[in-house]
């Protein structure tokens, strides 16, 4: 590939110079060798000017710059320039001719409309111009570091993207309205970092921001975040890879961009994020945060939102359940809390949010119960979480240890002991009813 670029840049230079002249020295980038013409570098070129100058050889026939950033492909052009062949600028390469224009001191003080310039002029007037280009060039520039940083264009590129993401988010010129946060994930995670850092100094709503991290999680998380049955999932279980390693950095590096307002996802997408930090075993303060995001907002939680967190991604292995106990807890401390300040009885009278959340983990304990690896003190201890005062009615209670009862088998004495969390007076007519049936 890298000898078939030398033999076009060979054909197109024959279109400038007569074949008869010679050429006198021979530039090596990577694999890649260019026989070229020193006056036609030199005359663009200061860098090469300074190398042939500065070289010990009499007559210097051999050049290595495997180092220009770009590479082979990146040197043609430039090099096309030098001989005044046409070639295209593109949102794709401009990043890369323009940091090797540097990398080359083809500057206008060295020579007038030089490549710096040329490639200036169309880095601000197209690609800059828009949220799209902007980001293709950013993409780009994952190559090009640290030049692409040291030159601004990194900057440049973040500033105009984080700018027209805001705007797009609060005036939509496109279907869908949040085609924006499709358009962000392109881009490596330290990059998408830096844009979401620039839209929160530039005032942008938690919710945009919230918005443009729940894509990018879907989208490079996608098997981990979206997928709820685990297919595929399971060969991963073993071992420390580096896909796995890989997907831990990322998910650390998502949950630390979120704003602080800790109500600005939804539930199901915190639970789905939480799980896949369980299953790749993310740092504690990773967990630590998606656990209190959860428990702030719990009682908007589902029973299928709780069993996300529960089951392995086969469906078949249960989590260890200490989560669900934080978060549970969590939220419990937080309506204490909430009580006190209002001045009341937080064991005499529930909030509606709390009765929510009793009626959530009732329903939710019923569906662990069947499980053989649900140990007593688990099952007791997720429901004596819930203050008593917080159940209406304890019939999903007693559905729940009536299922977990049948399926342990546990000595008598035991079965006494777990039943006391029932309180008899809560019980429906119905549920007392078919308890009457059962003795």
């Amino acid at each position: 590939m890298a000898n078939s670029r030398a033999s076009l840049a060979m054909e197109r230079t024959g279109q400038v110079f007569p074949r008869e002249i010679p050429t006198d020295v021979i530039v090596e980038v990577g694999e890649a060798n260019f026989s070229l013409h020193k006056f036609m570098l030199i005359a663009k070129s200061n860098y090469i000017r300074k190398l042939i100058i500065e070289s010990k050889e009499a007559d210097l026939a051999r050049i290595n710059l495997s180092n220009i950033p770009g590479g082979p492909e990146i040197f043609e052009k430039a090099a096309r320039f030098c001989y005044g062949v046409n070639f295209d600028i593109t949102v794709l390469n401009v990043a890369a001719l323009r940091c090797a224009a540097e990398y080359l001191q083809m500057t206008d003080l060295y020579c007038e409309n030089n490549l710096c310039s040329r490639t200036e002029d169309f880095l601000s007037q197209v690609p800059l111009s828009s949220l799209s280009g902007a980001l293709v060039v950013l993409k780009s520039c994952e190559d090009l570091l640290p030049m692409a940083e040291d030159l601004k264009i990194v900057q440049r590129c973040v500033d105009v993207a984080s700018a027209k993401a805001c705007v797009e988010a609060n005036f939509p010129s496109r279907s869908p309205p949040n085609w924006w946060t499709e358009e962000l994930t392109i881009l490596d995670v330290s990059f998408f970092e830096k844009i979401i850092t620039s839209m929160k100094s530039g005032g942008a709503k938690a919710l945009t921001i919230a918005s443009a991290i729940i894509t990018y999680a879907e989208r490079s998380l996608r098997d981990l975040v979206r997928d709820h049955s685990g297919n595929g999932i399971k060969s991963l279980d073993s071992g420390e890879s580096d896909i796995r390693i890989q997907q831990r950095d990322l998910l650390q590096s998502i949950v630390a961009l979120m704003p602080p307002e800790k109500a600005a996802f939804p539930i199901n997408f915190l639970c789905r994020l939480l799980r896949t930090g369980i299953f790749l075993r993310a740092a504690n303060i990773c967990k630590n945060e998606l656990e209190k995001r959860i428990s702030v907002i719990l009682e908007h939680a589902t029973v299928d939102d709780l069993l996300v967190l529960s089951f392995s991604y086969d469906g078949e292995r249960q989590f260890d359940h200490e989560s669900i106990r934080r978060i549970i807890s969590g939220f419990v401390e937080k309506e204490k809390n909430v009580s006190v300040f209002n001045g009341g009885d937080f064991k005499e009278a529930s909030s509606t949010a709390m009765q929510r959340v009793a009626k959530t983990v009732d329903a939710y304990l019923g569906e662990i119960a069947t499980s053989v690896d649900l140990s007593i003190s688990k099952f007791n201890g997720i429901a004596n979480l819930v203050p008593k005062g917080a159940r209406k009615v304890d019939d999903d209670l007693y559905r729940a240890i009536d299922i977990y009862l049948k399926v342990s088998k546990m000595p008598t004495l035991l079965v006494s002991w777990i039943t006391r969390i029932v309180d008899d007076l809560k019980l429906s007519y119905r549920v007392i009813y078919c308890r009457l049936i059962q003795i």
